[in-house]
């Protein structure tokens, strides 16, 4: 497979030259015709990328809000990272796990302290969980992996678990497919070769072409549903967010299935980093832009914040597009039970516990959802691009985020978030309009007060 078609570097960089100096009318159509959520072209992503004007900046802004609301409603998916190992064999300059790192205290959990972890993720309240593994075959290959997942699916009650690690064979994809994971998720860094290569000496993450094919191999083996993003900050974030949603074109026209998700972390400080400096910096009114181009342009896609960002700033991109964030997060191995920091792959800027974070998205008005039911209930892939792409997602995600946040307000919620979350669910339920799925929410909520536990549509 020839990778220079699906990354094609000339034509990105004539796109964003092209896409200089646009009128502000041009501009304010493309913001207009966003807003019919059925995303952007290459070019009209390109034009809003180069908007630093704050009027037009703001006008998109409302837009990805209402864009992310006609699909999504007004819910925030809340996670949690597990890292089972920062053992690598690779060096990637900016990373904390890099091979040459020999100040990090190196660490790689057994399945019983993966089960532990797993549990003490849940004893906050998460119900579902992103495992994130070392780079180092040696340490974390496949059946470290598998066993992980299974051992976790076995002893907690965490419902979904995504997994971020390294490319794979067609087999061992389907070693993860068979374990029953919710998406499989693998970020690029950067789509510029020259920088990539400059990025990653050593290791097999230095072959750029067996990353970028890796989701093809995943959809090969059956796993359909996905997540992709670049480390912000490595090269110029115009080419690369332009080049991630290439990427997620090409998925969609090849496999009828785009990105179940976009995260968009910006480069981060990380312990013993061989970067004194990020080689492009991207300011907080630049993320804010991303999000939005991302919103407008891939208005089906999850769009993912991790606690790199500062609690204040997380809070205003909930406005703006952002639909899943991490809360109480750990980036070390064994980081939940004895934190180490020493053994951190970055640092974290939202030390907030998930409860006080919890009460932050009440108080802004947004709907904190712990679902897992699509992964369950088949509705991934196709099924799942569908229901999102005509915006008929959220009747099934608003009635499940309303059962599993009443279930966090049950079982661990502080009396603070208790009593602001009870509020905000019966406005929620006023806003269903299907009276059968209303009746029946009710009838599942009363069965919740009573015990019961997982119930979904």
């Amino acid at each position: 497979m020839d990778t220079r078609q699906i990354i094609n570097e000339n034509f990105i960089n004539e796109l964003l030259e092209k896409s200089k100096n646009v009128s502000k009318d041009k501009i304010e159509n493309i913001i207009e015709k966003s807003k019919d959520c059925l995303g952007l072209t290459f070019e009209e992503a390109a034009i809003l990328l180069q908007v630093e004007e704050d009027g037009l900046l703001n006008s998109m802004f409302h837009a990805a809000k209402e864009i992310k609301e006609k699909i999504y409603g007004n819910r925030i998916v809340v996670f949690a990272p597990l890292y089972t190992s920062n053992e690598c064999t690779n060096n990637c300059l900016y990373c904390g796990f890099r091979a040459e790192n020999k100040g990090l205290h190196r660490k790689t959990l057994s399945i019983k302290e993966v089960i532990n972890e797993a549990k003490a993720i849940e004893n906050q309240g998460h119900k579902r969980i992103l495992l994130v593994c070392g780079e180092d075959e040696r340490k974390t290959d496949i059946n470290h992996i598998v066993n992980s997942v299974k051992a976790i699916y076995d002893n907690t009650d965490i419902r979904r678990i995504n997994v971020n690690a390294a490319p794979m064979i067609v087999e061992d994809f389907k070693k993860l497919k068979d374990v029953g994971i919710g998406t499989y998720q693998i970020f690029q860094e950067t789509y510029h070769r020259e920088t990539y290569k400059k990025m990653h000496p050593m290791g097999s993450k230095s072959n750029y072409d067996w990353r970028l094919t890796a989701l093809n191999r995943a959809f090969e083996a059956g796993i359909d549903d996905l997540g992709i993003g670049v480390l912000l900050g490595l090269y110029d974030y115009k080419f690369d967010v332009l080049a991630t949603l290439i990427h997620s074109d090409y998925l969609d026209n090849k496999y009828n299935v785009g990105p179940h998700t976009i995260s968009i972390p910006r480069l981060r400080p990380a312990h013993n980093s061989a970067l004194k400096e990020v080689p492009y910096p991207v300011s907080e009114k630049d993320l804010r832009k991303i999000v939005a181009v991302y919103r407008l342009a891939v208005p089906y896609t999850g769009i993912i914040l991790s606690t790199r960002e500062s609690a204040k700033f997380r809070d205003e991109l909930l406005e703006l597009g952002v639909s899943q964030i991490s809360a109480g997060s750990k980036t070390n191995p064994g980081g939940y039970e004895e934190d180490n920091r020493e053994a951190t792959q970055f640092e974290t800027s939202d030390e907030r516990s998930v409860d006080h974070m919890l009460q932050i998205v009440v108080r802004q008005g947004h709907l904190p959802s712990f679902c897992t039911a699509c992964y369950r209930a088949k509705r991934t892939g196709e099924a799942f691009m569908e229901l999102a792409k005509d915006a008929h997602i959220h009747e099934f995600c608003h009635p499940n985020a309303i059962l599993t946040f009443k279930e966090y307000l049950l079982d661990y919620a502080s009396g603070k978030t208790k009593e602001e979350g009870e509020k905000l669910l019966e406005k929620e339920l006023n806003k269903i309009v299907d009276k059968k799925i209303k009746e029946e929410t009710i009838k599942r909520l009363e069965r919740l007060e009573k015990g019961e536990r997982d119930l979904y549509f």
